[in-house]
């Protein structure tokens, strides 16, 4: 049953978010003095009244009624203190409920479902709040709410592999962040999503720019911003073939980045640091062991299905690359391919699944690694598949000659989770 107050405050709260006055909303079924006193929760509303406010606002009656999960902006408060499972499934619930709220307390609300989706590895589930939260940015019509919006989108459609996409919305991005002169932290979080999808997209030259540009914006910081700045700018650096300096420039984040500001994103960065070692020619494989030892002891505070894949996928690059080929085989045999993956990573497992296989002198590891690099270059991950056609050229050689294989090349960013 409806009761007042709670039905009163209800019934403005829709009123006010369809912008209708009482008068416009009275109509000719009813005075506006009756309507105020409503709203003002003076007078028990009737069935019949009831029924004629719904038809007016294109409501069932049902829809007067408090949430089970409480108001909006109460679910909000509680997600933000808390962040527990049990609060972002209450604010779910309220934010289905309440889309007559006001436009910039659903974004909020939309941005928190992101990131809660985003935490867990479920880039499907944060690309789908993400696109309202885009719409809503556009509706409030707040340049950071806008910037913000574009920015977390285009990262999410990088790690899904839509880098044309993702490319549309950094550029975006940037340009309101530039016309509206945006904040630091603002300008940053554009410019590291900008210098990630270019170096996707090929357009190293740009990217160098782009990430030049974000290691001056963040000197002198030593936070979470900053340590992501820096794992952009030294995987930009990879990708220009100067492994040296990359390797510089992630171990001053290394050293500079506390595990008392973000654990995950410190576990990550030495996850990344251990890749590195990797790649470098010769590889540094004891190095890489150091840097998996120290992200392993932390792995326990933070563990995530997916922070367990990417530890998985950097034992599985190192067994590799020390030629034990049979544990390579058992770890990835773990790995599921699934959407808690990032593109690249779904990628990256399976190029070295198929070199598994060009090293047992089965032909059919060459044809899939050529189909992998033929999807990427279709999605427009230039820089991915360039790779991909490298390794499909030094696989054939090998097929040939019958060696070992180099080892995987394919680098992980900070958008990867």
């Amino acid at each position: 049953m409806l009761r007042q107050p709670a039905f009163g405050s209800r019934l403005k709260k829709i009123r006010l978010a369809r912008g209708l006055s009482q008068t416009a909303l009275a109509g000719e079924g009813m005075s506006t003095g009756y309507l105020s006193r409503l709203e003002s929760g003076g007078r028990q509303p009737t069935e019949r009244a009831v029924a004629y406010l719904a038809e007016r606002l294109g409501l069932q009656p049902s829809e007067f009624e408090e949430p089970a999960a409480g108001s909006l902006a109460h679910a909000l408060t509680l997600a933000t203190s808390t962040g527990s499972g049990t609060a972002i499934d209450v604010l779910r619930e309220a934010y289905a409920a309440e889309s007559h709220e006001a436009p910039a307390l659903r974004w909020q609300a939309l941005w928190l479902l992101a990131q809660s989706h985003r935490l867990k590895g479920d880039h499907v589930g944060e690309r789908a709040h993400l696109e309202d939260l885009v719409r809503l940015g556009d509706e409030v019509a707040l340049p950071e709410l806008r910037v913000r919006g574009l920015t977390r989108l285009a990262r999410c459609l990088r790690s899904v592999g839509e880098i044309q996409a993702a490319l549309v919305m950094s550029e975006d991005a940037h340009r309101l962040a530039c016309e509206a002169d945006l904040g630091v932290e603002d300008r940053a979080a554009v410019l590291l999503a900008l210098a990630s999808v270019e170096t996707e997209a090929g357009r190293l030259p740009d990217a160098r720019v782009h990430a030049d540009e974000l290691a001056e914006l963040v000197e002198g910081r030593s936070d979470t911003l900053w340590a992501e700045a820096l794992w952009t700018v030294a995987a930009v650096r990879v990708r220009q073939g100067d492994h040296a300096g990359a390797q510089h420039i992630l171990e001053l984040a290394l050293a500079g980045f506390s595990s008392a500001v973000d654990l995950t994103l410190w576990v990550r960065l030495r996850i990344a640091a251990g890749r590195l070692y990797l790649q470098r020619s010769p590889a540094d494989p004891a190095a890489a062991e150091r840097r998996i030892t120290e992200a392993e002891a932390a792995l326990v505070f933070v563990r995530t299905e997916a922070l367990d894949q990417e530890m998985a996928g950097l034992k599985a690059d190192l067994a590799f690359v020390t030629g034990r080929y049979d544990d390579a085989r058992t770890l990835l045999a773990g790995l599921a391919r699934d959407e808690l993956m990032t593109y690249r990573d779904r990628v990256r497992f399976d190029v070295l699944r198929y070199q598994l296989s060009v090293l047992e002198g089965d032909e059919s590891g060459v044809q899939g690694l050529g189909a992998l690099a033929e999807e990427a270059q279709a999605s427009g991950n230039i820089d991915l598949a360039a790779e991909i056609w490298r390794i499909l050229a030094e696989a054939l050689t090998q097929l040939r000659a019958a060696p070992v294989l180099p080892s995987p090349r394919l680098v992980q960013e900070p958008d990867s989770a």
